[in-house]
C-alpha cells in the first residue's frame, strides 16, 4: 500500500516530483511492489491513475496519514501490508525486503523501523491486518497521529542504523537538499 499526496507544507502533490527519471510515487511503487509483489495506491484516483497501478480513493482526504492507513487496511485481505509513503526518494528495495522478512517472523501487530534517537517511523512499516480494528478506533476517537493510535496494539520496534532510506520530503526545503545531492 503506497499512501501519499498533497501536502500542505510542500505547496504540491508530492507524488509528483521527479525522482530518478520518473515520478517519486511512481519509484517509489515500483519498489514497494517488487518487495511486496503489488502494490495498491491511496489517494486521489483521477490524479494518480497516472502511474499505472490500481488506486483506492481515500476515504478520509484531508485527515493526515492515519487515515490513508485505516483505508488501505480495510481495502485488503492482506495479513500483512506494507505502507509506504509516496515521498521517499532514498527507500531501497533491500531495506524493504528485510523489513517484510522480520515482519513475517514476528507475532506483532505492526513492525515499525525505529532510529537511533529512538523516533518510530510509521510511514515505512508493516501493519498487520489484525491492528486494523484498533487503529480505526483510534482514528474514529479522534486521533490523527499515526503512533498515538498504537496505543493497546502489540508492536514491535525494528532498529535501523541508516535512516536515509526512508527519511521523506515534507517541505519545500526538504525537497531542495534532496536535489542538491
Amino acid at each position: 500500500m503506497l499512501v501519499g499526496g498533497q501536502s500542505t507544507r510542500m505547496g504540491r502533490d508530492k507524488a509528483f516530483l521527479p525522482c530518478e527519471g520518473e515520478a517519486l510515487a511512481s519509484r517509489t511503487a515500483r519498489i514497494a511492489c517488487a518487495a511486496a509483489g503489488t502494490v495498491v495506491l491511496i489517494g486521489d484516483p483521477a490524479r494518480h491513475a497516472v502511474f499505472g497501478y490500481p488506486v483506492v480513493a481515500d476515504r478520509y482526504p484531508g485527515e493526515g496519514p492515519l487515515g490513508g492507513i485505516v483505508t488501505a487496511l480495510r481495502d485488503t485481505a492482506a495479513e500483512f501490508n506494507l505502507v509506504v509513503a509516496c515521498d521517499m526518494p532514498r527507500l531501497t528495495l533491500e531495506f524493504l525486503d528485510e523489513l517484510l522478512t522480520a515482519a513475517e517472523a514476528e507475532p506483532v501487530e505492526i513492525l515499525v523501523p525505529t532510529t537511533g534517537d529512538g523516533r518510530l517511523e510509521p510511514l515505512c512499516a508493516v501493519y498487520r491486518q489484525s491492528a486494523r480494528a484498533g487503529l480505526e478506533r483510534a482514528f474514529d476517537a479522534g486521533l490523527r497521529k499515526v503512533t498515538a493510535a498504537f496505543a493497546g496494539l502489540v508492536v514491535r520496534r525494528f532498529p535501523v542504523q541508516e535512516v536515509a532510506c526512508f527519511q521523506n520530503l515534507n517541505t519545500p526545503e526538504d525537497w531542495a537538499r534532496y536535489a542538491a545531492g
